[in-house]
């Protein structure tokens, strides 16, 4: 099975100036519609596992279906845990065959917040993995804040170079004006700050909160130093689009294979393009 660490695809990106998609998935049909749409475009990919994942469908499915999935691919394949916050979660993960784990301790202090992610770092780096650490605040569209604590959200550059140095991360997630969720209205990225960041860090940066953010705005965040990207609100919609075409279209459909197909193929044309948008087709 071709499962490689994050290091490892986030590595070549940087080499070739283009991001990675890291798709989330809840289901079987996630997976395929993720794992095939990789296939097709000749793309290395991340399918990351949320807590909200992990509970609904278990942490065994997931790792099972996962490698079912990617079992006769040829194509680089990492599985990551997205937004970890404990110590005992990501060791679980890791243990459980994930190639790559995020700790997000943005909650914490700074000082706690190295110190946390450090300790899954230790032991993640011991047996040859991979962590992704997060520095800001990446909130919900929903949340009701004035400018002013909005920016002090933000990730500092000053901060994230030594939150960089001192915990030891391989990728950083940077909070610089995207949420989680769908958007009310066209999200305004901090480019100047992202800038700065990565002119100030030596690694890959990742931008949480992407779905939905305009295609002019995502090759700007890759020009200046983005190389993990991700998406999971855009493939929940086109997995619901899916489903309500069928159930509207005939509603005396009972077939879940025929009722859940068609949403496959609606999240496998939003992950190719994608795919193509971050510049990461053709590169596995």
């Amino acid at each position: 099975m071709p499962f490689v660490t994050l290091r490892e695809v986030l590595a070549d990106a940087e080499r070739g100036s283009y991001a990675v998609g890291a798709f989330n998935t809840n289901n079987m049909e996630i997976v395929q519609a993720i794992v095939e749409a990789a296939e097709e475009e000749r793309a290395p990919v991340i399918l990351q596992a949320s807590q909200g994942a992990l509970k609904y469908a278990g942490i065994r499915y997931i790792t099972a279906i996962v490698a079912a999935a990617v079992e006769s691919s040829s194509i680089p394949v990492v599985l990551h845990l997205d937004h970890g916050t404990s110590f005992e979660q990501t060791m679980l993960c890791l243990k459980h065959g994930f190639t790559s784990v995020m700790f997000d301790g943005s909650k914490y202090s700074l000082d706690e917040n190295i110190a946390a992610t450090r300790k899954v770092v230790d032991v993640a780096h011991a047996m040859g993995f991979s962590v992704e650490g997060e520095l800001g605040k990446i909130g919900g569209t929903e949340d009701d804040i004035s400018v002013d604590e909005r920016d002090a959200l933000f990730t500092d550059p000053g901060e994230a170079e030594r939150f960089v140095r001192e915990s030891g991360v391989d990728a950083l997630a940077v909070a610089i004006g995207t949420a989680h969720g769908t958007y009310k209205g066209e999200p305004k990225l901090d480019f100047n700050r992202l800038d700065t960041i990565n002119k100030i860090v030596d690694i890959p940066i990742v931008l949480h909160g992407a779905s939905g953010v305009p295609a002019d705005s995502v090759r700007r965040a890759i020009e200046l130093g983005v190389r993990k990207i991700n998406i999971d609100t855009e493939l929940r919609l086109a997995f619901t689009r899916g489903v309500q075409q069928v159930v509207q279209n005939n509603p005396g459909e009972y077939d879940p294979r025929k009722i859940i197909g068609p949403a496959k193929e609606e999240m496998k044309a939003i992950i190719k393009g994608k795919m193509r948008l971050f510049g990461c087709s053709g590169k596995a």
